[in-house]
């Protein structure tokens, strides 16, 4: 099993395969895992306190890796408190590596520099993320490094300082063959950096852009963007930024070392990004959320295309009039549930198109705020089936991966002829869209919004027309239900 992973690892364009010894169930048979090496090979064994799985004594783990470094790996990992006692041996090359599993300690810098002075050919540094900015820190090490250096945080929170290793020079990156095995917090599978990423494109003129947002873990815009910026041959990356509510501002003047030349921003910030923002455009002015921030001389400047992306996208699918002529919003009679920024957004747009809104919420204090901002009918969330309309809008997260057998509003307001409009997108089938569906309603997923609002969001960070089919292919293909199923 172990030699059939090591082929295809290399087919699919990996260079440098670390083996770790560590998750092995028995002794491994080093000549003839080493007989036919379809690339340069890497000896780790990896102790619990480090994250890995070595059961025995440190004395036969430090003899387990003299024995793989006399069978003729290319590589070996040896841990920074190790080093000295493991020397060199003929061309076997030395990483000399670092893990911390609980922060980015103070003294970084001073580990960093001693193990400079361990007859190092590359120094490895995995530390855990407690804050966004920590990638910050990490990713200036790497930048002044005088070895050498793959630096990194590990968690959800540290993916941003995976990727933008290759910025700043590191000489390489770690991705999973199988992410399933737990091989460290954060970690991203090969085909994420190589196929969403582009890792092995990003130099030091690349530019970065990011969606900032918590959670941020199943957003598909890295996909959707970065696929766009390859298109079009763009020297760009798109990242994901996983940032707690309180975390926001500071993050944001952090990350203005890098810098990040734009964000798209999602859930929980909307609403903050339109306060900060030093310009706004028409459409934030009116909404008072923002899910795009680009840089400018004086500071970010905001926008909102939730709002235009919303208006495009039901007009677009509205079924034809009596008399097969296109529909318009004017008259029509929405329940619209959400009260947060794609809700604002959304009640804004179908509010200047003359449609007659409701909206509810679970919080009432957000409903009411936003009934009275654009002047429509507030309804109790206990409510919300005793209204009369012909279209449902839902800009909850009821229904979101990975909470899919929950639905909004119940099946039994699901008439023949309602227009039902689900700004979700994971999944695009979602139980609300479904059920619609069985019941004869007019659908409308949140697909169609989402590559709208992303393609004015590129065009934004461009100055390019995005491409749409290709961003549409995209992401339809990865919200096919094969991948779903893989996914979970």
């Amino acid at each position: 099993m172990v030699q059939v992973e090591l082929q295809e690892a290399a087919k699919r364009g990996a260079q440098m395969i670390e083996l770790r010894l560590d998750f092995l169930a028995k002794a491994p048979d080093f000549k003839r895992l080493l007989a036919n090496r379809p690339s340069a090979m890497v000896a780790t064994v990896r102790r619990p306190a480090d994250g890995g799985r070595w059961p025995g004594t440190e004395e036969d783990r430090q003899m387990l890796l003299r024995q793989a470094i006399v069978a003729g790996f290319d590589w070996v990992d040896l841990e920074t408190d190790v080093a000295e006692e493991i020397r060199r041996f003929k061309d076997v090359k030395r990483i000399i590596s670092y893990h911390n599993l609980r922060e980015v300690p103070a003294e970084l810098e001073e580990i960093h520099e001693k193990m400079c002075t361990q007859d190092p050919d590359v120094v490895k540094l995995a530390v855990t993320a407690q804050r966004p900015t920590d990638n910050l820190r990490v990713l200036k090490l790497l930048q002044k490094a005088r070895k050498p250096t793959v630096a990194f945080c590990m968690g959800d929170l540290g993916v941003p300082s995976r990727i933008l290793g290759a910025k700043y020079g590191a000489p390489f990156a770690y991705a999973a063959f199988n992410k399933e095995r737990g091989i460290a917090p954060g970690i991203l599978s090969y085909e994420e950096l190589k196929g969403i990423y582009h890792y092995p494109q990003i130099n030091a003129e690349t530019r970065v852009y990011g969606v900032i947002g918590d959670p941020v873990a199943h957003s598909l815009s890295p996909l959707i963007h970065n696929t766009a910026f390859r298109s079009l041959g763009i020297n760009a990356v798109y990242l994901p930024f996983r940032v707690p509510r309180a975390g926001f501002e500071t993050f944001l003047k952090e990350l203005d070392h890098l810098p990040v030349h734009g964000y798209s921003v999602t859930i929980p910030h909307k609403e903050h990004a339109a306060n900060i923002a030093a310009e706004k455009d028409p459409a934030v002015e009116l909404t008072q959320a923002a899910n795009t921030l680009i840089r400018g001389e004086n500071g970010f400047v905001a926008y909102n295309t939730d709002y235009q992306s919303a208006r495009d996208s039901l007009l677009t699918n509205l079924p034809p009039g009596p008399d097969g002529q296109p529909s318009t919003l004017q008259g029509r009679t929405v329940l619209l549930l959400g009260a947060g920024g794609v809700a604002r957004a959304v009640a804004h747009a179908l509010h200047r198109e003359g449609a007659l809104v409701s909206v509810s919420n679970r919080t009432p204090e957000r409903t009411q705020r936003l009934a009275e901002e654009v002047g429509c009918r507030a309804i109790d969330w206990a409510a919300r089936h005793n209204v009369v309309c012909d279209t449902v809008i839902n800009c909850t997260s009821v229904g979101m991966h990975p909470n899919m057998d929950e639905s909004p509003i119940h099946q039994s307001l699901l008439k023949p002829g309602l227009m039902v409009m689900d700004c979700i997108y994971t999944p695009e089938q979602t139980l609300l869209v479904k059920e619609a569906r069985n019941r004869g309603c007019h659908i409308l997923t949140g697909v169609d919004m989402f590559v709208r609002q992303a393609a004015l969001q590129f065009q934004l960070f461009t100055g390019k027309e995005a491409p749409l089919e290709v961003m549409r292919k995209v992401v339809r293909k990865a919200l096919s239900p094969l991948n779903l199923r893989d996914e979970a």
